[in-house]
């Protein structure tokens, strides 16, 4: 009977050794990953991937809000527009259209107030001009275009625009691109302005400048 509990042993620690030379061949798993500084770097690699608002590459100061916002791509696909990590307009949300797209923010809190869509190919201009007459001091504009913007754009909409803090304004015409973000009360001309003149030499699509997109800062208002 010693015989077989002998072999039963010798077979037992056989395979004890087999697995373990197995383990060490084929696995990553050694002494080195239990390695303290190892593990800080995965926690430190975790820590530093956080989304911004807006997925933003990088994150916005306490007192700036955070923007992004994209003009049309030719006539097939509408902006977007991103306020604060909240999608404000956009194609899934149904309420872009031709034209030009406004949205209305509070410049303090950040508050969505408004927002519409002004068709600039076969539209009223003067629904906009209302539009824009009608904006309050210490409120975030927000525009982008899509399909056409420049079409009913009379020299009344290019003087408000300006006004707004528009350096472009003036040159808008037919299917360009344009995204702008600016304000009632504000003293100069806006930073966060993007424009592409509609020129077929260098259009990106079949009669269309490319999309442009715009992200940034704005400084929240104060009073």
């Amino acid at each position: 009977m010693r015989v077989p509990v002998l072999l039963r042993f010798v077979a037992l620690v056989f395979v004890l050794v087999i697995t373990c030379v197995f383990i060490s061949s084929y696995t990553s798993f050694n002494m080195k990953t239990l390695h303290s500084h190892r593990w800080i770097n995965l926690v430190t690699k975790e820590k530093r991937f956080v989304k911004n608002k807006c997925g933003l590459l990088k994150s916005c100061a306490a007192n700036f809000f955070a923007f992004k916002m994209n003009s049309g791509a030719a006539s097939v696909v509408g902006p977007t527009l991103c306020f604060e990590d909240e999608l404000i307009m956009s194609p899934v949300k149904d309420n872009v259209g031709r034209g030009l797209n406004i949205a209305l923010l509070n410049g303090t809190t950040g508050k969505m107030l408004k927002q519409d869509c002004f068709d600039m190919y076969a539209g009223d201009p003067a629904s906009l001009v209302k539009f824009l007459k009608e904006i309050p001091e210490g409120v975030l504009v927000m525009v982008a275009s899509y399909d056409d913007p420049g079409t009913k754009m009379n020299d009344e909409i290019r003087a408000l625009f300006s006004k707004l803090g528009s350096k472009y304004a003036k040159e808008i015409g037919f299917r360009d691109s344009w995204v702008f973000v600016g304000a009632r009360d504000i003293k100069d001309k806006s930073p966060y302005e993007l424009y592409l003149k509609n020129h077929p030499d260098f259009n990106k699509y079949d009669g269309w400048p490319e999309m442009l997109e715009l992200e940034g800062c704005v400084p929240r208002k104060v009073f």
